[in-house]
C-alpha cells in the first residue's frame, strides 16, 4: 500500500471509529442522565469552553457542545488508530486493548482535560461514583474504537 494510500485508510479508520463512539458515548450520557434533559447533557459539554455560561445559552449551546463532543472524540479515535497502526498486538488482542484504553481515556478526562478546561464539573469523588462511567467509556469508547481499528486495518 502507497503512503498515501496508507493515510488514508488509516484517516478512514479514525473517521469512522470516532463518529461510531462518539455516537454511542453521548447516547450512553443523555441515557444515564436521564433526570436532566438532553440539552442541559450537551451543555455540559460545552461548558469545558464556556464555563457556566453554557447553561444559559439554549440550544445554541447544547449543539456547540455535540460538536464539541465529536470533535474530542475524534482526537480520541486518531491516538488510538495511530497507536494500532504502530503497535499491531492493539489490533490482534482488540478487546483488552480496548477495555485499557477506555479507562485511561475515562482517566484523562475526568482527571486532566476536564479539571483544566472551564466546565463547573469536578471528577468524581470515590470509586462508586465512578463505576458508570467507567463502564461507559470502556462499552462506548475503547471497544468500539479498537473494533473499527481491528476491522478496517486487520489483525496484523
Amino acid at each position: 500500500m502507497s503512503d498515501i494510500a496508507s493515510t488514508v485508510a488509516l484517516a478512514r479508520t479514525a473517521l469512522y471509529a470516532g463518529l461510531l463512539a462518539g455516537a454511542l458515548d453521548i447516547t450512553a450520557a443523555i441515557v444515564t442522565n436521564l433526570q436532566v434533559p438532553a440539552r442541559v447533557v450537551l451543555q455540559s459539554v460545552a461548558s469545558g469552553l464556556l464555563g457556566s455560561a453554557a447553561y444559559r445559552g439554549g440550544w445554541p449551546t447544547a449543539w456547540m457542545g455535540l460538536a464539541s463532543h465529536f470533535a474530542i472524540m475524534l482526537v480520541i479515535a486518531v491516538i488510538f488508530v495511530a497507536a494500532a497502526a504502530a503497535i499491531p498486538a492493539l489490533r490482534r488482542f482488540w478487546i483488552p486493548a480496548g477495555l485499557v484504553f477506555g479507562v485511561a481515556v475515562w482517566l484523562a478526562m475526568a482527571f486532566v482535560v476536564v479539571p483544566m478546561s472551564a466546565s463547573p464539573l469536578t471528577p468524581p469523588a470515590d470509586l462508586m461514583s465512578a463505576l458508570k462511567p467507567i463502564v461507559v467509556h470502556i462499552v462506548a469508547v475503547g471497544l468500539p474504537i479498537a473494533w473499527v481499528t481491528r476491522r478496517m486495518l486487520g489483525a496484523a
